[in-house]
């Protein structure tokens, strides 16, 4: 299993929208599939959603991004860890941990001191790795929690 830039593969790019979306449908309640697949294909190069995946003999198996921007009620705080994705099928074997490691090295070689991400359901988790709560917050329907991690 190896990381990679998924720019560098672009023929995953559909699939891993896809899982996103299906993920995360609160965020996409009003945007077809077809406009999310096309504005985060468009991501990949300007750098909007510069995505890391974990790649197994040319098979997909897991993801996680460095967003400029992730929460629109805060705009503000940027860069973002977003979009973390490992099939369930791989889930366990340390994958996502890999992932958002190499996002908060990215981050941090960039020159940036602090990465945020904000989850509705794995906040426990992400505490557990070095990330402090910042606060809590209501949208999309539900409660979400804002995270900090010193990098």
């Amino acid at each position: 299993m190896k990381l990679d830039w998924l720019r560098a593969h672009p023929e995953h790019c559909d699939t891993v929208a896809t899982w996103l979306y299906r993920q995360f449908p609160y965020e996409f309640a009003e945007q077809a599939l077809a406009d999310w697949q096309a504005e985060f294909r468009a991501g990949q190069e300007n750098g909007d959603w510069q995505m890391r995946i974990v790649l197994d003999e040319g098979r997909v198996l897991g993801c996680a991004g460095l967003a400029r921007d992730d929460l629109p009620q805060r705009p503000e705080l940027a860069p973002w860890l977003a979009c973390v994705y490992v099939l369930p099928e791989m889930r366990g074997q340390g994958l996502a941990e890999r992932l958002v490691e190499s996002i908060c090295a990215t981050a941090s070689e960039r020159g940036h001191r602090s990465l945020y991400l904000h989850t509705h359901d794995r906040a426990d988790y992400y505490a557990k790795r070095g990330w402090q709560m910042l606060e809590r917050f209501q949208a999309w329907g539900g409660e979400h929690s804002l995270m900090i991690r010193q990098l």
